[in-house]
């Protein structure tokens, strides 16, 4: 009797909750060829990967592969920058469903009264849209590609009030060697805006009353399981929408799947499956061989000599989250090459030679 009760309180102890554990497989299994993932680590050994903190992989919704680089572990939270941007256009969808927010056809402005009147008025600010700011298409002059951006996010980060910064932007001009929106893919003129995914969290929290973390912690991390992120704030308080939220590697694999599985995770449907599929459907063509989805980066690869495309979370430094719902493959790429002009490429290489190379058939 002492002893089954000394096994039943340790298995209490330990218990994984559900939502917590990820089914792991054998690559074989899995249609993995493990000796090619392997070539990973051994080149790691090599370093010919630099600041590479962890890869993971998981096919038809199971754990095929799971290593940790450097000083990182299963426990540590990895800084993923941009990646961010991504949860915040999930967090969107789930405010859509609970009609906090009546949809991604809402004018931006609408949410912040108490800033009226906006510096820079325009009819094209104020008809400005959340799908917009989703597709990293609004008429803000806003790029973070151009340090002399008005709008890009190193001048943000010198001022209070980051809302403020955002929506007192003037609107973008087109000369004559940039695409005009209705001359471009999708009728949509690409430029990665940073303030405008501050803009988006900020609606968020304007419609449904809770701070982004507090609301994503409800929505998305207790049905996933998530019980560890570390959030950064604005100087005025806001959780930042738009980069820095720190995740350990089998969370972001969650969300991965969350995308993978068109918002279903176990028995419940945390996202609706028509956000999902309007996150990966393309809207924008951010540069020669890419696209863009809702907050979602959409690359070029190839898979046994055919040209492919993965869904990516994204990151600087390297930090990705892939997803290719076709192939129900998810994997996850962590680094700390901040500023490093091989954080991308590095990533893109691994999942390209190691990752893609390593599926049978």
């Amino acid at each position: 009797m002492y002893q089954r009760t000394c096994t039943f309180l340790l298995a209490l102890l330990f218990a994984v909750p559900a939502a917590a554990a990820l089914p792991v497989a054998n690559p074989a299994d899995a249609g993995i060829d493990a000796a090619i993932l392997a070539g990973i680590e051994t080149d790691v050994k090599q370093d010919k990967f630099h600041k590479l903190t962890s890869v993971l992989v998981a096919m038809n919704g199971k754990l095929v592969y799971e290593k940790y680089f450097g000083d990182s572990s299963r426990t540590a939270l990895h800084n993923t920058r941009s990646l961010t941007k991504t949860v915040t256009a999930l967090l969107l969808g789930a405010a859509i469903e609970r009609k906090t927010i009546p949809g991604v056809d809402a004018r931006v402005v609408n949410f912040f009264p108490n800033y009226q009147p906006l510096a820079n008025p325009d009819p094209l600010k104020s008809a400005m849209t959340l799908e917009d700011l989703l597709t990293m298409s609004s008429p803000l002059e806003c790029d973070d590609e151009n340090s002399f951006s008005r709008g890009n996010e190193e001048r943000m980060y010198l001022v209070r009030d980051w809302v403020k910064f955002a929506l007192d932007l003037p609107v973008r001009g087109f000369p004559a060697w940039v695409s005009k929106p209705e001359d471009s893919p999708y009728g949509r003129a690409f430029s990665y805006c940073t303030a405008g995914s501050v803009l988006l969290g900020a609606a968020i929290e304007s419609a449904t009353g809770e701070r982004l973390d507090n609301f994503a912690e409800a929505t998305l991390y207790q049905p996933l399981g998530i019980d560890t992120a570390k959030w950064q704030y604005t100087p005025t308080g806001g959780a930042m929408p738009g980069g820095g939220t720190g995740y350990r590697s089998r969370d972001l694999l969650k969300l991965g799947l969350l995308l993978n599985q068109h918002g279903r995770w176990r028995e419940q449907q945390v996202v609706p499956s028509h956000w999902i599929d309007a996150m990966l459907t393309p809207r924008a063509v951010p540069r020669e061989g890419y696209e863009y989805g809702y907050l979602l980066w959409h690359a070029p690869f190839e898979l046994h000599g055919r040209p492919v495309k993965a869904w990516a979370m994204a990151g600087n430094g390297g930090n990705y989250v892939f997803v290719m719902p076709e192939l129900s493959l998810v994997a996850v790429i962590t680094s700390t090459a901040y500023g490093e002009a091989y954080g991308h490429p590095q990533s893109h290489r691994l999942f390209q030679k190691y990752i893609l190379n390593a599926l049978q058939g």
